[in-house]
């Protein structure tokens, strides 16, 4: 407990970053599909199994749908619809988004979202998130980026279909602003195959940006790869959540189930045990052995 708070408080300030502790944040995305009751069982579902923040997305459909799409029919709940019109039915407002700030803050987990574009981030700010989060899919909007900076806060900034030029630009326009950031590898394909997965990654951002601490967050259908993430060194993990991976939206196929992420954070949990300090020892129990079997 004492290490996960020091790990809340570098979320605040990063100059307390930990070496041991994995902040683990269960990402709901849009997986709630605009129903606030959905959204509080995530949350819930989040809290048990022991993750540190949930995160959601924030857009402003008029900006983030191109119009060539907007007429597009998909089939939804809610019938058969405009992709425009499906888009604005799952997109929360200040009624839902104080709600999850008062259910989050009476279940004691964190909770932040990432903006799609501007005027979602600048509605965001009535919330006082404890971290910003910057979308694979956003690394290349230079406005949002520097709309983000600005404030200065810790920001989680994920790097999938980015080329390592594209990272730099990125990186220096936070450090140009002073605001503290976490790269995230990320494959931006969903559910992503293992072998697209290139975990070693972790390593080539930690060689690249030595001043930097390294995260991962993760699209694929099992646990394994984020917990060798975690034994990689990343400093955080983020996972999509969901009650039914057969429910209806895009991110539910490449989201974890109750069990699933249950499982994930008991074994991020056991990691540094695992790991231990690299200092070899005999270990009392190994000592016995030893006097039994060697001569």
């Amino acid at each position: 407990m004492e290490i996960k708070d020091t790990y809340q408080n570098w979320i605040r300030n990063p100059k307390s970053l930990p070496n041991l502790y994995c902040y683990v944040i269960a990402e709901i995305g849009i997986n709630h599909n605009g129903d606030i009751d959905l959204a509080k069982q995530l949350i819930e579902m989040a809290k048990g199994a022991g993750c540190d923040a949930v995160k959601f997305q924030k857009r402003t459909p008029e900006i983030c749908v191109p119009i060539e799409q907007r007429d597009t029919p998909r089939e939804t709940p809610w019938g058969v619809i405009s992709y425009f019109e499906y888009k604005k039915k799952i997109e929360f407002g200040h009624e839902e988004y104080n709600q999850i700030a008062a259910y989050c803050e009476k279940l004691q987990i964190e909770w932040s979202a990432s903006a799609w574009d501007s005027p979602s981030q600048m509605f965001l700010r009535d919330f006082n998130l404890p971290f910003n989060k910057i979308a694979s899919a956003m690394l290349t909007n230079i406005e949002l980026l520097h709309v983000v900076a600005e404030e200065q806060k810790p920001t989680f900034v994920s790097t999938g279909m980015s080329t390592l030029q594209q990272i730099d630009l990125a990186v220096e326009i936070f450090e140009s602003k002073k605001c503290p950031i976490v790269l995230m590898h990320a494959v931006s394909t969903y559910p992503t195959q293992l072998s697209d997965l290139n975990l070693r990654m972790i390593e080539t951002l930690r060689n690249r940006y030595p001043k930097i601490p390294i995260a991962y967050s993760g699209h694929e259908s099992n646990v394994s790869p984020s917990i060798i993430a975690v034994a990689l060194g990343a400093v955080a993990i983020e996972r999509h959540i969901t009650l039914d991976r057969s429910a209806f939206g895009s991110d539910q196929s490449a989201s974890l189930e109750k069990r699933g992420l249950e499982k994930l954070v008991n074994e991020i949990r056991r990691v540094p045990q695992v790991l231990g300090d690299g200092v070899k020892v005999i270990t009392e129990k190994e000592f016995k052995i030893a006097k039994k079997l060697r001569y």
